[in-house]
């Protein structure tokens, strides 16, 4: 009996620490998995398009258009380099003169903006200029380097990072540690970015961070709760899932519309318990998100709703279900800690 059955023995174990607490909820945790259980493959190959909101909807169409702009890059990895950059903040400036969604400095500016919007100006403060700008930089870098061996993505964000140069001379991705952290941080990220071909792997931590929120069942709210002596172990909705998964060896970030970067994203009838589910009153950006809880199957979640109330177990099949995220380990290494 392989990795599958020991994965599929600790979701029932899961399921049925939940049903504990409600009966009904255990039958559907059990059959999610042992479905899930029996799928094959990961999630395929071919063009890349975004996942659902995870662009601010005023951006989307700009990030999908100039995401195709050359074979080296593709949606998903174009808004990983903004969400990394910037968090798709237009007015975003760094201590290092960097500027604007994309962060260009001004030399880099001047030399390789473009007019994206075809208005007449390069303004690198309007995300119409910047993101196609930051497009064109990219596949510009992706032809200078378009001979040295190896992956022409990891070779063109070497070159983002390190400079051209670099990549040339050392045929491939340079041996420096923040360059190489660099190309796995956009890689990675891109996942989160990317709409889902096909089944989308379980995390192995899930049974862990399920049992974690099972024990806080009850507890008061606090908003901006962490959980901590001081505050009387109360969490708020993201408090619990960052506890959840820490208590697992995973470190989330702090607030929701980050930790809905934290992995690839699974559909609806996909779910598996352990993922982190999202609700939003803009389900067109995922930056608005105000909500997340840790889905235990059958259409339910254990969370930390509101003042007033308890961590409990909520139906998910809300008008303002947004969407989910099944939380990895790269993918939350990935995540910056300045959006």
């Amino acid at each position: 009996m392989g990795d599958g059955w020991t994965m599929r023995k600790m979701w029932v174990g899961a399921g049925a620490a939940v049903a504990l607490g409600m009966g009904f909820v255990m039958l559907l945790v059990v059959g999610v998995y042992l479905v899930a259980g029996n799928l094959t493959g990961g999630a395929g190959g071919g063009a890349k398009k975004l996942a659902k909101g995870s662009v601010p909807a005023a951006y989307q169409p700009i990030v999908q258009k100039w995401g195709n702009l050359c074979p080296a890059i593709n949606p998903a990895l174009l808004a990983a380099q903004l969400y990394q950059e910037s968090g798709f903040n237009p007015k975003a400036r760094s201590a290092a003169a960097a500027q604007g969604i994309a962060q260009f400095i001004p030399g880099t500016w001047a030399t390789h903006s473009i007019d994206g919007d075809g208005d007449g100006d390069r303004d690198v403060w309007d995300p119409a200029d910047a993101i196609p700008s930051a497009a064109s930089y990219d596949c510009s870098l992706a032809s200078y380097v378009k001979d040295v061996p190896g992956d022409p993505t990891e070779n063109m964000l070497a070159s983002y990072n390190a400079g051209a140069y670099a990549v040339i001379k050392y045929q491939g991705v340079p041996p420096y540690k923040e360059t190489q952290n660099y190309v796995k941080v956009i890689t990675t990220l891109e996942k989160s970015f990317a709409a889902p071909t096909g089944r989308v792997d379980p995390s192995e931590q899930a049974a862990g961070a399920i049992a974690f929120a099972q024990k806080k069942l009850g507890t008061p709210y606090l908003w901006g709760g962490n959980g901590t002596a001081d505050q009387g172990g109360r969490f708020d909705c993201s408090g619990l899932t960052k506890a959840a998964y820490e208590s697992v060896g995973i470190e989330l970030p702090r607030v929701a519309n980050d930790q809905y970067n934290a992995g690839p994203h699974p559909r609806r009838e996909e779910l598996l318990p352990g993922d982190l589910v999202f609700f939003s009153d803009d389900l067109t950006n995922s930056r608005a998100i105000r909500h997340v809880g840790i889905y235990v199957g059958g259409g339910y979640m254990i969370d930390a709703p509101r003042t007033g109330a308890v961590i409990r177990f909520d139906p998910i099949d809300t008008p303002d279900y947004f969407g989910a995220t099944r939380v990895t380990e790269d993918g939350a290494k990935a995540l910056p800690t300045t959006v």
